[in-house]
Parts: C-alpha cells; sequence; structure tokens
C-alpha cells in the first residue's frame, strides 16, 4: 500500500458509520427571512409596476368606442383572427369599472401573472367606455390598452363581441405558461409513440 492510503486507514480507524437517525441534514440558510422576502417581492412589484405607466401624459388616448386591435409579432393570421371573432373561451375576466388608475394597474398586472401561472390562454378585460371620466374620456381603457401593450405575457388583444362588452372590453390572449409548454411536449411525447 502507498503511503497516503496507509496514513488515512489509519487516521479512520476506529470511525463508525452514523446511524440513521444520527444522519447529519444540509443546513438550508439563505439567510433571507421572511420579512426580507416580502420586501423583495414588494420591490419587484414595485420595478414592474413601475413598466406600466400611470403617468395620463404618457398614455396614448383611445376614444370610447374605438375598436382595439393588437397583436404581437408571431401570432398567426388565423389565430388572431379567431381571438378577434370572440371564438376563444376564456374561463374568467376582470372587472376595472370603478378602480382608480393606480389601483386598475395593480389589479391588471396581478390578475394577467395570476392567469398566465394557471396556464390560461384567454382571458376578458373589462375596462368600460368611459364617456364620463376625467381628465380624458375612456382614461381606464386608454390606459389599459398601453399596460397590456406592455406586458411580456401577453401576445394579442382585441376588442370584445358586443355580448361580452364590446368596446368596454378586450379579448386578452395570454402567451402560453412553462407548466403548460411542458403538459404539451408531454402529450406530444405521449401521441407519438415513445415512452
Amino acid at each position: 500500500m502507498n503511503d497516503d492510503v496507509s496514513s488515512f486507514l489509519d487516521e479512520m480507524a476506529g470511525v463508525k458509520p452514523l446511524s440513521g437517525s444520527e444522519q447529519i441534514r444540509p443546513f438550508n440558510n439563505s439567510g433571507i427571512s421572511a420579512s426580507q422576502l416580502e420586501r423583495q417581492k414588494a420591490a419587484q412589484l414595485s420595478q414592474a409596476l413601475l413598466m406600466l405607466t400611470a403617468d395620463i401624459n404618457l398614455i396614448e388616448p383611445v376614444a370610447p368606442e374605438e375598436v382595439v386591435s393588437v397583436c404581437s409579432d408571431g401570432v398567426q393570421s388565423p389565430v388572431f383572427k379567431q381571438l378577434s371573432a370572440g371564438k376563444y373561451k376564456f374561463l374568467s375576466e376582470l372587472d376595472l369599472h370603478a378602480l382608480t388608475v393606480r389601483q386598475a394597474r395593480e389589479a391588471l398586472y396581478h390578475y394577467i401573472e395570476d392567469r398566465y401561472e394557471k396556464g390560461e390562454r384567454c382571458v376578458l378585460v373589462i375596462h368600460g367606455k368611459g364617456f364620463n371620466s376625467k381628465p380624458i374620456k375612456a382614461l381606464i381603457k386608454s390606459c389599459v390598452v398601453n399596460w397590456l401593450s406592455n406586458l411580456d405575457k401577453v401576445l394579442a388583444f382585441h376588442s370584445a363581441k358586443r355580448e361580452h362588452g364590446g368596446t368596454g372590453a378586450l379579448y386578452v390572449m395570454l402567451r402560453k405558461s412553462e407548466l403548460k409548454r411542458i403538459e404539451s411536449r408531454e402529450q406530444n411525447h405521449k401521441g407519438s409513440g415513445f415512452r
């Protein structure tokens, strides 16, 4: 035996393996307390909301009866046509009536994040027409159009059909969440006969 191995064996003589109850558990101390984690989340939310301006001077006005139609690059024309025709089923809706601009911004942001995480692909956002809103007509509608245009989880949106609120509401198409992508890959994998 070489000297290193011999020295090691001499040092380890008399050492017993730990039993199951004595085993050392890894110590997980990220150094972040619950309050620090909450402050970190609040800071991230503040950063996200800062990207969605509440400054009326930076919002492009939209008329109360104007039909809104916004589509990101990469969305196929037939898909957008189906969205604008109200052909996609939406599982939930958000009503922003009677909210201030700041309340509406926060509600919309949380709603889109939550629906995306739940894997929903199409939602309805009711902003109203705002004929009497001040300082501009269609204040919340104008803000919502601006905000949705700046949310990366939103692929497209279009004014709703009359039965869903007409120009006072929007069908919003969301990106596929990571969870839904994984589910799709698994379904395709199973369907292809691979195991």
